[in-house]
């Protein structure tokens, strides 16, 4: 059974940065694609970021040049850096494989991005 721990969440301010990790267990991680993922209040859950297991990077359009995904396989960790933050960036995210089937979902971490 997979499992992903999501982490660094927070109140930040519009501008600001936020760094989140995802920590994934039973699963071969090093040979699987990864993204990071975010659901705002009465939307539904998008990808924003992913990587594949040669480190090629793939962004939304909303995010591109102002969020960065990494890998660190050792650790079986994927990271989102978060800069230049925006109020509209304000949801729960979620790290999960980028599909189409995707592993059971983990609790996500909340970041609200207000002044």
């Amino acid at each position: 059974q997979v499992q992903l721990v999501e982490s660094g969440g927070g109140l930040v301010q519009p501008g600001g940065s936020l760094s989140l990790s995802c920590v994934a267990s039973g699963t071969f991680f090093a040979i699987r694609a990864m993204g990071w993922y975010r659901q705002a209040p009465g939307k539904q859950r998008e990808l924003v970021a992913s990587i594949t297991t040669g480190d090629y990077t793939n962004y939304a359009d909303s995010v591109k040049g102002r969020f960065t995904i990494s890998r660190d396989n050792a650790k079986n960790t994927v990271y989102l850096r978060m800069n230049s933050l925006e109020p509209e960036d304000t949801a729960v995210y979620y790290c999960n494989n980028p599909g189409p089937t995707t592993w059971p979902w983990g609790q996500g971490t909340h970041v609200t991005v207000s002044s």
